[in-house]
């Protein structure tokens, strides 16, 4: 082990016993942060309008506190925008992430005080990497630099200039201390670029010679990055470049479509891939085992978790029911929509997300979808993680890769046939940009909806026999063409996603027009 890991791990033990301890006994963090988090922000506004110093438990504060999406909280992130303090939370916040997220096509602004930052994101991240390298004592990841893509930030409007928004990930890098600096590349300077292609050639020309271990981000952006350092070199896989490269820390969307073209980029046995649950909003979960394609809850970096089960959904958020579970009363296999309460002065939030329960003691999750990014067009409920796990099976069995891709229904219509009237079935259209086409696409179609049915009963159900929808329709797009999309919409960069699936052909119609 070299003598930085085992500084590393001297600094960190306190760290990886409080994970093991999580892994046992989470719901103790839990009942501590909640008091923690109702004690300090009773001092806020927020606290003293929903009568936080009347507050002794979770019943009281069901009572008080509505679960509320981002659209709530506007009118109060608005003051603090414009200047106000302690509205949300018991500190001034000069730093709001940017999001554009994947269920809207407005940009939120999550307040991000210094507790959010540090406590929570930087905390979330220093648990994920503690636990890495205590799993994998003769890592040499600090031996080189760390590759971070990076957004940008720029004063915020609204306010008097004292307040700033932007990618979190560049929030997190104009925050960063001065060790982590040494240990990353490229340049402060070129990583918070605002033009993503300025970027991503000055990363060439800076990163490709440094001695890069590790790289984080989300796994669409870093392929284009990627591809350009391969251009760019001129060599035929990454380990050309980066021989000592071992870890690759992705999350924002699903990995496995990506996998085989990682796989391919970096043919190595020894390189690690890492999925983290993090958001604007907060530092969720990380995987804490290789074999395991869960995540671990994280329970010690403020926040406190309640879930709303699919199935109550609306009724919960109109109101008629307020008692949804804690991590105390969760189960394994239910859909459960997160709700958090942060540090960042979030008050019973809905990030959006869509989890299950794939263990208990300790308590791992998976992203399943969004509460608002499914196609249920035809009774189907298509969730994102469906789409994702066939699409890995089948570009395995046809052997190609993908660059990105979206899905959209196409509506039962009226045809006509000898003067009479018919309904037409509808179907789903895939629109795929490949890295590299299966040789025979009519096999890929024929898999892909395969898959779809072993993945989701009720596909299967409306699939049989065609009942009400046809087979699903696959059109090829050129390389290059999510990225000329995403340009075109003033949205390069990790902060922004791929609508994976969406409700109609708007999306699909502007690509294919390209």
């Amino acid at each position: 082990m070299s003598v930085i890991n085992t500084l590393y791990l001297s600094f960190s033990k306190g760290l990886v016993k409080e994970i093991e301890k999580s892994r046992k006994e989470p719901l103790g963090y839990q009942e501590l942060w909640f008091r923690k988090l109702i004690a300090n922000g009773s001092e806020s506004l927020f606290g003293k309008e929903h009568g936080f110093c009347r507050i002794r438990g979770i019943k009281d504060f069901r009572e008080n506190v509505p679960v509320r999406d981002y659209n709530a909280f506007v009118p109060y992130i608005e003051r603090l925008r414009r200047g106000e303090n302690y509205i949300l939370w018991n500190q001034k916040v000069k730093w709001f992430a940017k999001s554009s997220g994947t269920s809207s096509d407005k940009s939120k602004f999550i307040p991000t005080t210094p507790d959010a930052l540090y406590t929570c994101h930087y905390g979330g991240f220093k648990r994920m990497l503690s636990f890495y390298v205590a799993l994998n004592r003769d890592s040499k990841i600090f031996n080189g630099k760390a590759l971070t893509l990076g957004g940008s930030v720029q004063i915020d409007n609204m306010g008097s200039g004292g307040s700033f928004n932007g990618d979190l990930s560049a929030i997190l890098l104009k925050n960063s201390p001065f060790i982590v600096e040494m240990l990353r590349t490229p340049s402060r300077k070129t990583a918070l670029m605002a033009d993503f292609n300025r970027k991503i050639e000055a990363i060439c020309r800076e990163s490709s010679l440094q001695n890069v271990t590790n790289f984080s981000g989300v796994p669409s952006w870093n392929l284009v990055l990627m591809n350009r350092i391969l251009e760019h070199t001129g060599k035929k896989n990454l380990l050309e470049v980066w021989p000592n490269l071992e870890l690759f820390m992705h999350g924002g969307i699903g990995f496995e479509p990506y996998r085989e073209i990682y796989r391919a980029l970096i043919p190595s046995d020894k390189m690690h891939y890492l999925e983290n649950y993090n958001a604007s909003e907060g530092y969720f979960a990380f995987q804490d085992d290789p074999d395991e394609k869960s995540m671990l809850l994280t329970v010690n970096n403020g926040i406190f978790y309640e879930f709303i089960p699919m199935d109550i959904f609306d009724s919960v958020m109109d109101g008629r029911i307020k008692e949804i579970p804690t991590l105390a009363e969760v189960k394994k296999g239910v859909r459960y929509a997160v709700v958090i309460t942060t540090c960042g002065g979030l008050w019973r939030y809905l990030i959006g997300d869509c989890v299950e329960f794939t263990s208990l003691f300790p308590h791992r999750i998976k992203i399943v979808g969004r509460t608002q990014l499914f196609i249920n067009a035809f009774g189907e409920e298509l969730m994102i993680s469906n789409a994702e796990a066939a699409l890995a099976v089948t570009c395995s069995e046809c052997g190609c890769t993908i660059t990105d891709f979206t899905v959209a229904p196409v509506f039962m219509s009226l045809s006509e046939n000898r003067g009479a009237s018919f309904a037409k079935k509808g179907y789903h259209r895939w629109a795929i940009e490949f890295a590299e086409e299966p040789k025979d696409m009519e096999k890929f179609v024929s898999l892909l909806d395969k898959h779809l049915t072993e993945t989701n009963s009720d596909y299967e159900a409306k699939r049989a026999g065609n009942a009400t929808m046809e087979r699903l329709q696959v059109v090829s797009l050129r390389r290059g063409t999510f990225l000329k999309w995403m340009e075109s919409k003033n949205k390069l960069g990790g902060q922004n996603k791929v609508p994976r699936l969406y409700g109609n052909l708007k999306f699909i119609d502007e690509l294919t027009a390209l």
